[in-house]
């Protein structure tokens, strides 16, 4: 189903654009793969190779991490999102070669495994795409000629050298809006309109993208939630995410246990977040939400098959 070739979607003019309609496919193009995000979103299981995750679930095993992702696939994972390093701020940053020796120790393991991989779901991607989370030019240039379909980039492009990396390997990018470098705290951050002002950052990084001659099909956004916003801010987010539907790309919603669910629900522990998150992930799907990045990979699978076959 999901690898099924389907007519490119055309860029976006500007807002009198109609968003795609209901039986409109959704291509993402990855390494020479065409994967349709549309009508039933993916689900990205996140592996985090470090010992400083916010939700405590990191490992620099990597005979572990592998399990993880073996796990994560088998409850249903469509892509596998790899990352070594933590995003919180109050952790320092990994050194260059430290991330891509846990990069490539992870993905070495991944290729040696991978053939024995099953699917749960005869629509599940397959194989599942594998993500590199990093936003390092030094590291990405190092670590996707040893594979990954798509780079997750959580530092919001303040350059053009990732889209340049990944345009010459075949690779889909993730833009993700936020302010200012990664591991640097940005709580002072605030937005007279926030869905107006991610809606020009993705508008602006398109275009540079396309420039530096990524295939626009190979694009996905990424409002960025938690990542210099409030809490408000993120909610503001999902409700609005319908506006980005006139760019004509997969939108990532990584939701998954979340500080602004934590702060909603009264749960300062992430582990206990599960329940919000799935509600997270339904509010996203029924306002054009076409990825969504969680570390309870069975819950949400199943959640955006009844979501679609209710639609």
């Amino acid at each position: 189903m999901k690898s099924a070739p389907s007519p490119p979607v055309g860029p976006s003019g500007g807002e009198a654009d109609a968003p795609p309609a209901a039986t409109t496919s959704l291509p993402l193009v990855a390494r020479g793969r065409r994967i349709d995000c549309h009508p039933r979103p993916l689900v990205m299981g996140i592996v985090n190779v470090n010992d400083d995750s916010f939700s405590g679930d990191g490992t620099l095993d990597f005979e572990a991490a592998w399990r993880i992702a073996q796990r994560q696939v088998a409850d249903g994972a469509d892509v596998v999102d790899i990352g070594a390093e933590s995003a919180r701020t109050n952790r320092k940053a990994v050194v260059v070669a430290e991330e891509v020796r846990r990069l490539a120790g992870f993905l070495e393991r991944w290729h040696e495994g991978a053939d024995r991989l099953r699917p749960r779901f005869p629509d599940q991607v397959w194989p599942p795409l594998v993500s590199i989370n990093s936003w390092r030019p030094e590291v990405v240039e190092l670590v996707l000629p040893l594979g990954g379909d798509l780079l997750n980039d959580i530092g919001a492009l303040p350059d053009d050298r990732n889209a340049r990396l990944c345009a010459s390997h075949g690779a889909a990018l993730l833009i993700m809006h936020s302010i200012g470098q990664p591991k640097v705290v940005h709580t002072h951050v605030g937005y007279p309109d926030v869905v107006a002002a991610v809606d020009a950052f993705f508008e602006a990084k398109i275009a540079e993208c396309v420039a530096a001659g990524l295939n626009r099909e190979a694009i996905v956004l990424d409002p960025g939630l938690d990542f210099a916003k409030q809490r408000v801010d993120n909610l503001r987010l999902i409700a609005g995410l319908s506006r980005f539907r006139r760019f004509g790309r997969p939108v990532l919603l990584p939701v998954s246990r979340k500080t602004f669910i934590g702060q909603t629900l009264g749960l300062p522990d992430p582990s206990t977040r599960d329940a919000g998150t799935v509600a997270a992930l339904v509010a996203g799907q029924l306002r054009g939400a076409h990825l969504f990045r969680v570390h309870h990979v069975r819950a949400a699978a199943e959640a955006v098959r009844i979501v679609a076959a209710c639609a």
